[in-house]
């Protein structure tokens, strides 16, 4: 069967993400770019893999990867009807998710450089927005109307899923988003590969909480929706009776000492500061706390998270090994070789220019979402159509995508919080390192409880390290 395509042909080829921040290969203004295009020339990465598909083969074999193996037809460029797919991010001055869009572009661009979907180019368009509620809606009606796309992919944007949802829920549109507001997770029409803010900002409590802190600081961007994203963590700290001090900052952050300095002082010797701000934002916080020599005054800083890259943990340096514990929804890349890491990393070399923040979170989520879509478009047979594809989409059940905890479905549920299983990475002279294995959400947050008494939980992925 079609559906079972891509996972044979990453067993029979053993091959198969993560580069995260900042910075579009778009505008910066809401204008819509597109790109099926052809990929610039460069050579594969190699390493050990396993299997990517929807079934695991150990993660331990050894081959060379090449990012021609992205693709059914290996160097044969997609000539077919192009599948046109699209995506909306926030790109603002202290916030941007362009990373996601530009690194799914990437894999898309791998795909139709080596055969497409059977046979046809995906053509990606991506528009960026400011969170305007007004042109949010524009870009959604800009996507379906004028650039006719039958699916859409890698939405990450603070207030996107609460405009649109309606929108794509009466065209009968099911997004593969990176998600961030409320509705992005509660909606019957809209599944993340990540946990978004809310859930990741649980994993970096619940991670502080089981280390037996005294007292928990909970300080994020003052952004829409921070009362949603606060609920969470002040249910785990509720339930294990510790107090929880909520703080938001203005971001970009214009005096980063305040705010270490508050952090430290609310938090005590015995606290815990965890942030959830963007890599850049959430840098200059801790680069402040060393340079005011703050960095031990705590028992611990946790992050959510976007602070899972590289990029950061180079910029700290080892003076913060093993003192920041970042929540990582996916599988953390610098102590992994998979097939899925291995060609992750591949096409972020080869494709991914406009990538600007390297290996990491946010350009896992874009190879993942593009990932899922390829998979659910293979099982496509007959004409590529709003309907097809999004029965398709729905359809995939209990997929390894190489960089979860659990298989991912998407289904029937009333809401989706697929990747509900995560790890905890801490700095390692400029890698991210793991502290600790896949461990569930606590479903003390009552939303993690809801998905799960409606779709129960998933297991877990043969690839997981």
């Amino acid at each position: 069967m079609k559906m079972n395509t891509h996972a044979a042909r990453m067993r029979r080829t053993i091959p198969l993400v993560a580069a995260a921040l900042l910075l579009a290969a778009c505008s910066s203004s809401s204008n819509s770019t597109s790109s099926g295009g052809t990929p610039s020339a460069g050579s594969g990465s190699s390493g050990a893999s396993g299997s990517s598909g929807s079934t695991g083969a150990p993660s331990g074999s050894t081959s060379a990867v090449s990012t021609s193996q992205c693709g059914t037809k290996p160097g044969v460029q997609a000539s077919g009807t192009p599948i046109a797919l699209g995506g909306i991010v926030t790109n603002q001055p202290g916030t941007s998710f362009t990373d996601i869009a530009n690194m799914a572009q990437a894999y898309f661009n791998c795909v139709n450089a080596n055969g497409g979907i059977n046979g046809h180019p995906v053509k990606y368009y991506i528009e960026t927005e400011q969170t305007n509620p007004a042109q949010i809606a524009a870009d959604a009606r800009q996507l379906v109307q004028s650039d006719h796309v039958v699916g859409i992919v890698g939405n990450t944007s603070i207030l996107e899923c609460t405009i649109d949802h309606s929108y794509w829920e009466k065209l009968g549109i099911a997004i593969i988003t990176s998600g961030i507001a409320p509705e992005c997770y509660s909606t019957p029409d809209a599944a993340a590969v990540n946990m978004g803010p809310r859930y990741s900002s649980d994993g970096a409590v619940q991670y502080a909480l089981s280390q037996h802190v005294g007292k928990v600081v909970f300080d994020q961007s003052n952004v829409p929706g921070t009362g949603y994203i606060g609920a969470g963590p002040a249910a785990l700290a509720n339930a294990a009776h510790t107090p929880i001090v909520q703080l938001t900052e203005n971001v970009p952050i214009s005096n980063a000492d305040s705010v270490a300095i508050k952090e430290v002082q609310d938090a005590g010797p015995d606290g815990a500061v965890v942030l959830n701000f963007t890599p850049p934002e959430a840098l200059i916080i801790l680069q402040a706390a060393q340079k005011l020599g703050l960095e031990d005054r705590v028992k611990l800083w946790g992050c959510s998270t976007p602070c899972n890259t590289d990029f950061l943990a180079q910029a700290l340096g080892p003076k913060w090994n093993s003192k920041l514990f970042v929540n990582a929804e996916l599988t953390p890349p610098d102590s992994t070789s998979t097939s899925a890491m291995n060609l992750y990393k591949a096409i972020l070399a080869q494709y991914g220019k406009s990538v600007s923040g390297g290996v990491g979170s946010f350009s896992q989520m874009g190879f993942t979402e593009a990932e899922i879509a390829v998979h659910a478009l293979e099982s496509v047979t007959g004409a590529y159509t709003t309907a097809t594809v999004n029965a398709a989409f729905k359809a995939v059940k209990e997929f390894n995508t190489g960089m979860l905890c659990q298989l991912w479905t998407y289904g029937s549920y009333p809401l989706h919080i697929p990747n509900n299983e995560d790890y905890t990475v801490t700095p390692d002279n400029g890698k991210m390192t793991q502290a600790q294995g896949c461990t569930p959400i606590s479903s003390v947050d009552p939303q993690i409880a809801a998905y799960r008494a409606a779709a129960g939980t998933a297991p877990t992925a043969p690839t997981a390290p």
